[in-house]
């Protein structure tokens, strides 16, 4: 959600959706960082470039969540991304 008003910017934050998939989400992208050898080289490239740590790892989170979807929808299960 955005705080603009007028030729005022504020800070986006994100507080739309169920906060409980989003906390979950958020706790999966923290162990993925970990241990996730493809999530861990996509968020060390974000921080590299300067984005804020919020901004990483809710963009950690969008992988991890697509991810479960595409997973979801042909009925499959999880397979790790080999290098």
């Amino acid at each position: 959600m955005n705080r603009d008003s007028g030729t005022f910017r504020g800070r986006r934050m994100i507080i739309g959706g169920r906060a409980v998939v989003r906390s979950q989400l958020y706790m999966a992208a923290m162990s993925a960082i970990k241990w996730n050898p493809f999530i861990e080289r996509y968020y060390n490239r974000l921080m590299s470039k300067g984005k804020p740590f919020k901004v990483a790892i809710t963009a950690c989170m969008r992988i991890l969540l697509t991810s479960l979807n595409a997973v979801m929808r042909d009925s499959r299960t999880w397979q790790p991304v080999t290098p």
